[in-house]
């Protein structure tokens, strides 16, 4: 069994991580650590875990496990990472942003499977990707993996409440949320790195921009993101080309009709659809932004990491219609 540690356990990435885990076979939680919540049954924040775990929160630190998964907040892996004595044997899966691009990784493999497969493989550290990153990345990839992309990437994209964190805000509160839609950090998202990182590792040189434009929804989870660009290419030489980019790829379907955002909230996957206007390819793109957005990818990778199936303990199921 594969020992498990969570830090900073009492968020919305954590709380999904526990509810993947809890089903995973070849996992055993060894201790979820929160020093606001210690003492308290873990229960009490994720309540739907009534019933499916014992234990509560600590603020004691053990490194007797085989991997510890990091949910803290942005900044704060780092910080964790460099005052901690962690032994080299543990691996760490990091789900911040602290550790994504290439010159600040110190160590860190940037875990997007359908990009970094091989490498994660053999990672003793791992920097999970963005939510936005990891829509937009799989909706891009295929097209600078071929060389296609020679003008700028306009990407719409819209991500639930729960891209916002735990913490309550003024964008994040029910009654301003609900029946509500605005747009945020536009073009100026800080998942633009790890984008721009990604294309350059596959079309090295290109030299336009990703002009993205976040919204938040009205809706609880999930990411849609429209992306198109000039491509001259026919169509059908365009959709063959992502068919057989994600042809290995375990949770990456390429559809024949465009894909509805419910259809991959609660699940592990992301679903594609390609079709061309002119010479505008435009590309559909939709995930669960606590999943295959963050810890249904970092499970993903744990997975790898211990050599195991992708898909163990990943067999999630969307919440229908």
């Amino acid at each position: 069994m594969i020992k498990v540690g969570i830090i900073g356990g009492a968020g919305y990435t954590a709380g999904e991580l526990l509810r993947i885990l809890v089903g995973h076979p070849e996992t055993d939680i060894a201790f979820v650590h929160s020093t606001s919540n210690a003492g308290n049954p873990i229960h009490s924040v994720h309540k739907d875990l009534v019933g499916d775990i014992e234990g509560d929160f600590t603020d004691q630190l053990q490194f007797d496990v085989d991997v510890i998964f990091i949910c803290s907040g942005h900044g704060h892996s780092r910080s964790f990472v460099e005052s901690n004595d962690i032994p080299s044997h543990v691996k760490i899966i990091d789900l911040s942003n602290d550790y994504r691009l290439k010159d600040h990784a110190d160590g860190f493999v940037y875990g997007l499977p359908e990009l970094n497969l091989e490498a994660i493989k053999t990672a003793n550290k791992i920097a999970n990707p963005g939510c936005f990153a990891t829509a937009i990345q799989l909706a891009i990839l295929p097209l600078a993996a071929k060389g296609w992309l020679t003008e700028d990437v306009h990407v719409n994209a819209i991500t639930g409440s729960t891209g916002a964190g735990q913490n309550p805000s003024a964008t994040s509160h029910f009654s301003w949320r609900n029946n509500n839609i605005s747009i945020y950090k536009a073009f100026s998202h800080q998942h633009l790195g790890e984008i721009n990182q990604s294309i350059q590792q596959l079309q090295d040189g290109y030299a336009g921009d990703v002009k993205f434009i976040p919204v938040r929804g009205n809706f609880t989870k999930g990411i849609f993101a429209s992306v198109y660009t000039h491509c001259t290419v026919d169509e059908k030489e365009v959709v063959a080309a992502y068919k057989e980019f994600y042809k290995d790829a375990k949770y990456v379907h390429v559809l024949d009709y465009a894909p509805d955002m419910k259809q991959v909230v609660n699940t592990n996957k992301c679903l594609i659809h390609v079709e061309k206007h002119g010479d505008t390819v435009l590309v559909t793109s939709c995930i669960d932004n606590l999943i295959k957005g963050a810890s249904g990818q970092a499970v993903q990778n744990m997975n790898l990491m211990f050599g195991l199936d992708q898909k163990v303990g990943l067999q999630l199921k969307s919440l229908g219609f």
